[in-house]
C-alpha cells in the first residue's frame, strides 16, 4: 500500500463519502474511489459497505484505520519537522562555545537569538575548544567558536579575530618588561582548564615556544577556571596568563599587573564546521550573530 492510499482510505473513513474525501484531498472523485479500490483488490476484501447516504466500514475497514491513521500521521510528523529544520520556524540550532565565551559578551547570543526566533530550539554546548572542535567533527554538532590550534582533520576553519594573550601577576617589577618565554618559565605559574592541560590551544603555543627554546613549563599549580587562577594570584600565590578579553573583564581583581609577550601572543577565535556539509538555516544564523557580536566587541 502507497501513503497516497492510506490518505485516500482515512479520508473517507473520516468523511464518510468519496466526493467530501475527493473535496478535502484536492483531487477527483474517480481517483480516490481508485486509491482505495486497489487496496481492496490486493487483499479481496471490501473496506466500505456502501450506503444510499454515507460508506460505513466494514469489518476489514475497522481492521485497517488504526494502522492507516499512524501511517498518515507518521508521514505528516516527518514533513513538518523537515521542514522546520530548513526554515527559522522550528528546528534545532546546535553550536559549541569556547570556554571562555562569555568574555567575549557571547553570552547576549542566546537571549538575542530567542528572542528573534523564538520557535527554534537551540542546544549549546559549553567546552574546551579542544571538545567543541572534536563535536564538531563528529557530527556531534553542526558548528561551533574554538581557540586555535585545533585538530582540523575533515573541519572547515574560518578565522574571527585575535585577541593578546598577556602575562598576568600580583608583582609589578614582573610586569614591567615584555614577558619572554624563559622568564616564564622561572615564574610559578598558576595554570587553568587543568583538565584538558597541554591540549588546550593556547598552552600548545606556548609549549611550542619553550620546546624551542629548551625551557620546561611545569605549572606549580593547575586549577579548573580562570576565576581561581586569578583569585590565587591575586593572593601572591604564583603568576599566570589570561586573554586581554580576561584581563579586561570585571572577573579580573584589582591590584594584578598585565604585560604582553616580547614575541606577542595570541589567541586566535575561528568558527568551524565540518568540510562538504551546508549548516542549517538555524544554526548558520546563530553563528552568523556569534560573528557578529564578536567583531563589534
Amino acid at each position: 500500500m502507497t501513503l497516497n492510499q492510506f490518505r485516500a482510505f482515512v479520508a473517507v473513513a473520516t468523511l464518510g463519502t468519496f466526493t467530501a474525501a475527493a473535496a478535502f484531498l484536492h483531487m477527483t472523485q474517480p481517483s480516490v474511489s481508485e486509491l482505495v479500490k486497489r487496496i481492496e483488490q490486493a487483499y479481496g476484501v471490501d473496506l466500505f459497505t456502501r450506503g444510499p447516504r454515507k460508506l460505513t466500514l466494514t469489518s476489514a475497514g475497522n481492521e485497517l484505520l488504526p494502522f492507516a491513521r499512524q501511517v498518515v500521521a507518521a508521514a505528516d510528523g516527518a514533513d513538518a519537522a523537515l521542514r522546520s529544520s530548513t526554515s527559522l520556524l522550528g528546528g534545532v540550532a546546535t553550536f559549541g562555545l569556547l570556554r571562555n565565551a562569555n568574555f567575549y559578551f557571547l553570552s547576549q547570543l542566546l537571549e538575542t537569538f530567542h528572542e528573534r526566533y523564538p520557535k527554534v530550539r537551540l542546544r549549546i554546548i559549553g567546552q574546551n575548544s579542544v571538545e567543541v572542535a572534536d563535536a564538531v567533527a563528529s557530527g556531534d554538532l553542526e558548528a561551533g567558536l574554538v581557540v586555535l590550534p585545533v585538530e582540523n582533520d575533515g573541519l572547515h576553519v574560518t578565522p574571527l579575530m585575535r585577541d593578546e594573550v598577556v602575562f598576568a601577576t600580583a608583582d609589578p617589577a614582573k610586569a614591567a618588561s615584555p614577558m619572554t618565554i624563559e622568564r616564564l618559565a622561572e615564574s610559578d605559574l598558576i595554570l587553568y582548564d587543568a583538565h584538558y592541560g597541554w591540549r588546550d590551544p593556547t598552552r600548545r603555543q606556548l609549549a611550542g615556544r619553550a620546546q624551542l627554546a629548551g625551557v620546561d613549563l611545569t605549572p606549580v599549580m593547575e586549577v579548573e577556571h580562570v576565576e581561581s587562577a586569578l583569585s590565587i594570584v591575586a593572593r601572591g600565590g604564583g603568576d599566570t596568563i589570561v586573554s586581554r578579553a580576561v584581563a579586561r573583564s570585571r572577573v579580573f581583581p584589582d591590584g594584578l599587573h598585565t604585560v604582553g609577550f616580547e614575541e606577542p601572543l595570541w589567541d586566535v577565535i575561528a568558527i568551524v564546521q565540518r568540510r562538504d556539509t551546508v549548516l542549517s538555516p538555524a544554526t548558520r544564523e546563530i553563528a552568523r550573530l556569534a560573528r557578529r557580536m564578536m567583531l563589534e566587541h
